[in-house]
């Protein structure tokens, strides 16, 4: 092995490193992460110079000075980055192969480039400029103002973004890029983590925005170590189902402001927005159906509508089925074993399946009293009214407790003509004051199925 070049093992999950392979990450506790990377060792170079220029100062001297946001002119997308483009921030982007990430930052370039002066710089590793063009045409018409570089190399790409100075850069994708000052293959941990390194200061020392495509491994999650995710300002989540029109852009990080959600239609011409995504997710809903009950999520700041659907039918075989398609299956499991032994349905000789209408992905414990309803309503055959909206978070001993902002739930629903609403007990006091809606407190589930059937 040349001089100056070691192996090292990093953990793909946190990126920890280790001088030999190990089964079992010791920091994050994941099994079988460790891949094996060539480093060189960097020369000892005494920065004299640069500790003589650190400056320290005390927190009362420190200015704080208001960033001006630069808006995208696309609602949705301004709403998951907490209001518009914060200057010389780092935002990651995943999502599933195929689901739009590119047109979605393409799109974003062309209404960029609509103001003066925001001259974008698009870099693509993985497609050339005939086929970036190709769908740029099904978007619009592009200025001057959008530059287009197909190249990987990183030393080349800063060398055009020191002489360019583009207000805004998008890199598709980071798993692409390489370092030659790194000996190992694009898209390896080292090369991921240089990458993101060389990015976050060309964002922060030239004040440029910089959009980092990233992919996403089977399980979800961006591809590479997971000290990527801390490592950028903001991550976004671009989700949906690539057979469905509608996309969900989620923000899971965000240093500028609160988690939000962003909904997204896909036609011929790229994305549009979606301005009420509660009336869309409630569209084609049955009538008179059973198994089927609105409850409201919070997503950040934002309530969402859902439809919760159930379906129970008495099994076959000695062992039932259960499946939860948009929520967490163990948490199906937890309900439905408190409707057995509290209110004495015996549902351990039936199937039961429970969707989330519309392909949402949703975990809020305030969901729990809607899918409890739903599983009542499917084993009795009874549909539930239609202008009825429920949620609570239900304990094991049947009791519905308090969740975050109700009033704001209520709101939502009182919008979109709901006439009565469920809500936990202790609820009932923040909402009182909401007019043509009628609230109906309740305290275990007993008293919300009397209410309800």
């Amino acid at each position: 092995m040349p001089k100056g070049k070691k192996t090292i093992y990093f953990c793909q999950e946190c990126g920890h490193e280790e001088s030999k392979w190990l089964g079992q990450c010791p920091m994050c506790k994941e099994w079988n992460t460790f891949v094996e990377e060539k480093v060189t060792k960097a020369s000892g170079i005494t920065t004299t110079k640069a500790m003589k220029e650190t400056v320290v100062l005390p927190l009362s001297e420190i200015e704080i000075n208001d960033h001006n946001r630069t808006s995208t002119s696309m609602v949705e997308f301004d709403r998951v980055l907490g209001g518009g483009i914060v200057p010389g921030s780092l935002v990651l982007v995943g999502g599933d192969p195929g689901i739009g990430k590119s047109t979605l930052l393409l799109q974003m370039c062309h209404r960029l480039i609509q103001i003066p002066g925001q001259q974008t710089l698009y870099i693509s590793g993985e497609e050339s400029l005939a086929q970036i063009k190709l769908r740029a045409n099904r978007i619009g018409d592009f200025n001057d103002d959008l530059l287009l570089l197909c190249e990987t190399n990183l030393e080349i790409i800063k060398e055009v973004m020191e002489r360019k100075k583009p207000r805004f850069v998008v890199i598709d994708s980071i798993q692409t890029m390489y370092s030659e000052d790194v000996s190992s293959a694009p898209g390896s941990v080292s090369q991921v983590r240089e990458s993101t390194n060389i990015f976050m200061h060309l964002a922060k020392g030239l004040g440029i925005t910089i959009f980092l495509v990233g992919h996403v491994t089977k399980e979800g999650v961006v591809a590479g170590p997971r000290v990527l995710e801390h490592m950028v300002d903001t991550v976004l989540y671009f989700e949906g189902d690539r057979h469905a029109a509608y996309r969900i852009l989620r923000g899971v990080k965000n240093r500028f402001g609160p988690n939000e959600i962003g909904v997204f239609e896909m036609g011929q011409s790229g994305l549009a927005e979606v301005e009420n995504p509660s009336e869309y997710m409630l569209s084609g809903k049955p009538q008179n159906a059973s198994g089927s009950v609105v409850t409201c999520s919070l997503e950040g700041t934002r309530p969402l509508l859902l439809e919760i659907q159930a379906l129970t039918s008495q099994t076959n075989f000695g062992m039932p089925r259960r499946t939860a398609a948009g929520t967490d299956y163990n948490r199906v499991n937890l309900l439905m074993a408190v409707l057995e032994k509290r209110i004495g349905i015996p549902l351990s000789g039936y199937d039961a399946y429970v969707n989330i209408a519309g392909g949402m992905r949703i975990n809020e414990p305030a969901i729990d009293l809607a899918i409890v309803m739903a599983l009542i309503s499917s084993y009795k055959n009874a549909a539930i009214d239609e202008r009825l909206l429920v949620f609570g978070e239900v304990g094991l001993s049947g009791e519905i407790r308090a969740v975050s902002r109700p009033e704001q739930r209520v709101i939502e629903a009182q919008k979109l003509g709901f006439e009565t609403c469920i809500v936990p007990w202790v609820a009932v006091r923040a909402v009182k004051n909401i007019k043509d809606i009628k609230v109906i407190g309740a305290k275990t589930i007993n008293d919300a199925v009397a209410a309800v059937f």
